[in-house]
Parts: C-alpha cells; structure tokens; sequence
C-alpha cells in the first residue's frame, strides 16, 4: 500500500511543478524526487527544492542567483546538476513555469535513445 504524501513542503512543489505535467513524489536518499512522465525534473533536499539543470542551462539558473545542490562525501564535495529557482519563483504555477520548462529539458536532453533491437 503507497502511502499518501502528507508533507505540505513535497506538495506544494507538486503544485508548481503540475504547469509542465503530472507530477509523482518519490521518497529518494532522505529527500524527495518530483518526476513528470517518468523523468526526475527536480528533488527536494532539506527544505529546498533543486530543479533539474545541465550543462546549457545552467548559466540562465546561475543568473538568476540559484546554486548548485552539492553533498559532501568523506573526501570531496560533489555538485549535481539541480539548481535552485528564484525565491518569487515558489510563489505560484505561473511564476514557476519557465523554471518548470528548463528542468523539464534538461531531463528530456538527459534521456539516453532507446537501444534498437538487432535485425537478424
């Protein structure tokens, strides 16, 4: 039995994040993972919501003062391509939505062909 998601936090992040589709919380390593279509676009560590990025959009999340999502291993620190939006952009689906978008390609642009079947 799935137990519904009860934490307001993961919910309201589904709210903004519905502007690019249905979106599924997963817990994922102590945080939350936000998928839409089967593709992970954006995980919630602590109470911060980090959307996905790659290596083209991550000046436009920088520019808009995001940081990176990092964790600190025993020897290194290791930044994962999930940036922060704007503060304004938690504030509603509308001011989200072209956040939304950019994590919503970077996970369509992360998405490896499938392997065709061999023709014998």
């Amino acid at each position: 039995m799935v137990k519904p998601i009860t934490d307001p936090f993961v919910l309201h992040a589904c709210e903004l994040l519905s502007c690019v589709g249905p979106c599924v919380a997963k817990r994922m390593f102590g945080g939350w993972g936000i998928s839409v279509d089967g593709m992970n676009i954006a995980i919630i560590a602590g109470d911060e919501l980090y959307l996905k990025s790659n290596p083209q959009t991550e000046p436009q999340w920088l520019a808009a003062g995001g940081h990176a999502f990092e964790f600190v291993t025993k020897d290194k620190t290791i930044k994962v391509r999930y940036h922060t939006p704007p503060d304004e952009a938690l504030e509603s689906p509308g001011l989200m939505l072209p956040w939304a978008r950019l994590a919503l390609e970077a996970a369509v642009a992360a998405r490896k062909p499938k392997p065709r079947p061999r023709k014998r």
